[in-house]
């Protein structure tokens, strides 16, 4: 360990310490939400696109409160910037970024993968969204759909509900759940069967 690190290590158990006796936030708590958040995955936002698909309420929910629809399947949300769900339809299809770093929804969605953070996805995506979309991955958004790219940031985190794939009309939820990725509910990728 170099004396930076144990420097840091230091400030930081100061600022817990001092966090604890002021009463804020205790060791277990903070312990409990690194545990949340390192168990966090895109197979929780998953759950939510495909209930969301199968059940009309939850859908409303989710549109409406994103942080209420994914506490009512048992994802921790305390803590988080609340969670603010956007809809793809026939017209329209959204593209989640952060154009300042990588604020992500990390309870539904785990950790941003590593281009999300990139400056060249940021910039691009801002600058060329059709032109990102197709030539990274594939995703050919006809020009009679518009594309709405929206700035996750620090006080607002947002996520896509993607179109419900032609070809799934009796599907039971865990299995569409499989079929939904990260990318789908970034707005990079759309779901197919």
């Amino acid at each position: 360990m170099n004396i930076l690190e144990a420097d840091s290590d230091r400030l930081l158990a100061a600022v817990r310490s001092l966090l604890e006796k002021k009463g804020i936030v205790s060791t277990a708590e903070v312990q409990e939400r690194m545990a949340v958040t390192d168990a966090a995955s895109p197979g929780q936002g998953a759950r939510m696109v495909a209930k969301a698909w199968v059940d009309p309420a939850y859908r409303a929910l989710m549109l409406e409160d994103g942080t209420k629809a994914a506490e009512s399947l048992g994802i921790m949300m305390r803590g988080m910037p609340p969670l603010g769900v956007l809809e793809n339809t026939a017209e329209l299809h959204n593209l989640v970024v952060c154009t300042l770093c990588s604020c992500y929804p990390r309870a539904v969605l785990g950790y941003p993968p590593f281009w999300y953070k990139s400056a060249s996805f940021r910039a691009r995506a801002v600058r060329d969204p059709r032109g990102l979309l197709a030539s990274e991955w594939k995703t050919i958004v006809p020009d009679a759909v518009k594309v709405r790219v929206v700035d996750s940031t620090a006080d607002y985190r947002w996520m896509v509900l993607p179109v419900r794939p032609v070809g799934t009309d009796g599907w039971d939820e865990a299995r569409l759940a499989g079929i939904v990725r990260e990318g789908d509910m970034i707005g990079v990728t759309v779901p197919g069967v």
